[in-house]
């Protein structure tokens, strides 16, 4: 955290959620109880379940889209109300309750000590990804990014990030800024400082995963063309 005599860093946490009603209030009191001092919104993203109403029950800090408009558009949603509100930080946290908030603050303070633009909470910086499809997808990515930036990127795949202000605005102010790997390797080529933060990911609660086998191959194959190819055009934030 901060130094007693400077104004206290502001950090919101982003917490897109769809149809998430069976996390949402685990999720929000994981923050509550091991990330004190982070504000959060919840961004409900047009759910058919009870998400929204458990959140308005609760007193939850949400905002709630009038349809579903996928990680990207929540996300930015939540980047829009940092941007506006004044934040230092935003953090990605998802709602399945599988990232834990106990490391929240330490990656803050890895950016505040090496001026990271973004910090990743990468399951891989200190242990060996785990032999499977999924895994052999994300090997696939961090070679994508390393021949096209000539960086290293452990856990590309990590939906726990951490942007400070100057990403704040470009995710902010970009409608093709996605909190995607492929995002990242253009923050990298532009000059962004991407560093990683070894951090412990805890399975899905209850629910199920959007990403099944086959959407999880074209996920991982768009992601790659991205990288290679599509990367090149696209517009780099200031």
């Amino acid at each position: 955290m901060s130094d007693a005599t400077e104004e206290p860093l502001r950090v919101l946490a982003i917490i897109p959620a769809y149809n998430e009603q069976d996390n949402i209030v685990s999720t929000v009191e994981d923050l509550q109880r091991h990330a004190p001092g982070v504000d959060y919104v919840v961004i409900n993203d047009g759910s058919t379940d009870a998400t929204e109403a458990i959140c308005r029950e609760r007193g939850f800090n949400v905002i709630s889209l009038p349809a579903n408009l996928g990680l990207a558009g929540g996300f930015q949603t939540g980047m829009k109300y940092a941007l506006r509100q004044g934040y230092d930080y935003a953090l990605q946290f998802d709602a399945d309750g599988q990232h834990s908030a106990a490391f929240v603050w330490p990656m803050v303070e890895q950016a505040e000590a090496d001026g990271s633009d973004i910090v990743i909470g990468s399951r891989f910086c200190t242990q060996k990804k785990p032999i499977s499809a999924r895994m052999l997808g994300s090997m696939l990515i961090t070679g994508m990014i390393r021949l096209t930036t000539g960086q290293r990127v452990e856990d590309p795949t990590s939906g726990m990030r951490l942007f400070n202000r100057k990403m704040i605005c470009a995710f902010a102010d970009n409608y093709d800024y996605s909190p995607e790997p492929d995002t990242i390797a253009l923050v990298i080529r532009g000059g962004g400082k991407v560093s990683e933060m070894q951090v412990e990911m805890r399975d899905r609660v209850a629910g199920e995963s959007y990403l099944n086998f086959t959407k999880s191959v074209t996920y991982m194959l768009r992601v790659c063309l991205s990288i290679l190819f599509i990367q090149w055009f696209r517009k780099k934030g200031n």
